[in-house]
């Protein structure tokens, strides 16, 4: 990218200029050099000149990037207890506005109760690549606040700066493909979170046949960094394993063949945004983007992972009490203590008949405090406005997914007329939209809906 790589050249030319000018022999330059960080802050926030400026914000960013983890959470401190509002300009402000509450008085309060470190991270963003250090920076934060509760408006004021730099108008989406530069695949290797990839013949072969596609979000100011991606498999029919999309095996076909596009592995990629939402805007512009390239798509679906279910479903055995489980559904459970329970027939048959059941349980009922679904996955595709099609008993027999999930894997399904009302459905009303089977599946007396997917089990453990 020409344009961006000769912005930045021109931001280290500005800064290294105001380095000569900061570090000449001068009062200044003692002061400077001499500056432990707290101060280079403030010397960073009085200053007025744009080239000193950026030279005193790289300064600061290259001394933090020395700091050992000891300086670091201390520096963290600092910037929570003497860069926040100006308490006594605040106090004025709050004191006119009960007398004067006009236009102006409200500008003023606003203004003065923004904490000074957002002034400062603003300025500190002006420096070369200022925008992906302040990004690790709040990685390192993010692991602070594990170790203490102290940070929780430091955290706040970097996410809502992060939130108007990173917005979607700031975004450009780019396909991956196998002519992608390698060292931007290597970080699709590096960062893949869903289904591993296991070196470059298996990226090779998510990425180069015609009916595979990757999409990934970047920044201008993270030229090369992926923000987040998602991997898409164009297929005949919804699959319901996640070997039917991997498998090496398979009989590839012409894009044009495909009637389904399958978003299989969505991941992000920078620690340092967490929380800043990107995936919903790409699973959209995707959508657009294939329906626009391949018309004869008529289904938009996932395979989606279920990580928070295994838990769920062991603090639901862990109670005694617990009226969701008979005394029969928690002697098929115990099945699942059994690490090769899923290689027998028949005991994965009598796990399913339960475990269906309890998986629509934990999508349409159970919710988190503030009444959201409780599995993050759901919450952010069904948010979407997605609608819970199908629940994949053993759509992943890997070991990372037999442990978060028992093997579930799910089918969310993107139907372009409908997202709207879905995602108003489960934000003004609470409700999970689904599909008949999935409800049907909550019928604890109608066991045909929950095991009617016996046979195609068995042909998977033939394959697995």
């Amino acid at each position: 990218m020409p344009e961006t790589s000769f912005f930045t050249d021109m931001l280290q030319s500005i800064t290294d200029r105001g380095r000569k000018l900061l570090f000449s022999s001068s009062r200044v330059s003692e002061v400077a050099a001499e500056a432990d960080l707290e101060t280079l802050c403030e010397m960073l926030l009085s200053s007025r000149g744009e080239a000193s400026g950026m030279a005193i914000a790289a300064e600061i960013l290259d001394r933090w990037s020395a700091l050992d983890a000891e300086r670091v959470q201390h520096f963290f401190h600092v910037l929570s207890d003497k860069f926040g509002p100006d308490t006594a300009k605040l106090d004025r402000a709050i004191e006119n506005y009960r007398t004067d509450k006009s236009s102006t008085s409200i500008i003023a309060l606003h203004q003065a109760a923004e904490p000074r470190r957002q002034e400062l991270l603003r300025r500190l963003n002006h420096a070369p690549s200022g925008t992906a250090k302040l990004v690790r920076i709040r990685q390192q934060l993010l692991a602070s606040k594990e170790q203490t509760t102290g940070f929780q408006a430091l955290d706040a004021d970097f996410t809502h700066l992060f939130g108007s730099w990173f917005n979607r108008g700031f975004l450009t989406l780019r396909p991956i493909d196998w002519s992608t530069p390698a060292h931007i695949l290597e970080k699709i290797i590096k960062y893949e979170a869903v289904h591993e990839i296991a070196g470059w013949d298996e990226l090779r072969r998510r990425l180069a046949p015609a009916d595979r596609r990757c999409f990934a979000f970047f920044h201008p100011r993270l030229a090369d960094e992926p923000l987040v991606f998602v991997e898409v498999a164009l297929t005949r029919s919804v699959p319901n394993s996640i070997a039917d999309v991997l498998n090496e095996g398979r009989v590839q076909i012409a894009a044009d063949e495909a009637t389904t596009a399958v978003f299989y592995s969505i991941s992000n990629c920078q620690d340092g945004l967490r929380g800043i939402s990107f995936g919903n805007f790409l699973i959209k512009q995707v959508v657009d983007d294939l329906h626009r390239d391949l018309p004869g798509l008529k289904n938009f679906v996932t395979l989606s992972p279920v990580p928070g279910f295994a838990r769920w479903l062991a603090k639901a055995r862990a109670s005694a009490s617990d009226p969701l489980l008979s005394d029969v559904d928690r002697k098929a459970l115990t099945l699942l203590d059994d690490p090769a329970w899923a290689d027998d027939e028949n005991r994965a048959a009598e796990v399913e008949r339960v475990l269906l059941r309890l998986a629509a349980h934990y999508f349409l009922i159970e919710r988190t405090a503030d009444g959201r679904p409780v599995d993050p996955v759901a919450r952010f595709h069904l948010g979407n406005g997605a609608r819970l099609e199908r629940l994949n008993f053993l759509g992943d027999r890997s070991a990372k997914a037999m442990q978060q999930a028992h093997g579930l894997m799910v089918n969310y399904l993107y139907k372009l007329e409908d997202i709207v009302t879905n995602h108003e459905a489960l934000a003004q009303r609470g409700e999970v939209v689904a599909s008949p089977p999935v409800k049907n599946l909550m019928n604890r007396n109608g066991e045909a809906g929950a095991t009617a997917n016996v046979a195609g089990f068995r042909g998977r453990v033939r394959r697995s």
